[in-house]
């Protein structure tokens, strides 16, 4: 009875500690944000549509997401995926503001502007969140390879 107590809550305590902001959220937070923001306004001039607020977050399993209110949430290790992965990601979601269901008309929305969005589609799914930000490269060289 007391090992089964104290492993309940060492579980309890281990959760608890992963809703705390990471290190490394923290000290990229604010890197992601300009970077989305840039690419929003990059990707949005083909569209045109009209959004609300943008969140940078720490997900465990996903990568962005827009609300019925217009709100676009992306994931902070965006930062971290090969440059057309992330604007994948960004015109997905910006596709959501005028269809929020992934129907034929959302994926001909998404082909305009990313017409290998299958291909990106295929990197996702077998990119896992864990470690992404190593298995790519830093910011400092995503900065680089973007600007060069």
């Amino acid at each position: 009875m007391w090992t089964f107590r104290r492993k309940r809550t060492r579980r309890r305590t281990r959760r608890s500690a992963g809703r705390q902001p990471t290190k490394h959220y923290l000290a990229h937070k604010e890197t992601a944000r300009a970077f989305v923001h840039e690419r929003l306004a990059l990707h949005n001039a083909e569209y045109s549509f009209s959004y609300k607020r943008v969140f940078i977050k720490n997900q465990k399993s996903c990568w962005g997401s827009c609300s019925e209110k217009g709100n676009l949430n992306f994931n902070y290790k965006l930062l971290f995926l090969p440059p057309h992965i992330a604007d994948y990601v960004i015109i997905h979601e910006l596709c959501h503001l005028a269809e929020l269901n992934h129907s034929p008309k959302f994926w001909s929305l998404v082909a305009q502007a990313c017409p290998e969005y299958k291909a990106c589609r295929k990197v996702l799914k077998t990119t896992t969140m864990r470690g992404v930000s190593y298995a790519y490269g830093s910011t400092t060289a995503r900065t680089t390879a973007r600007t060069a």
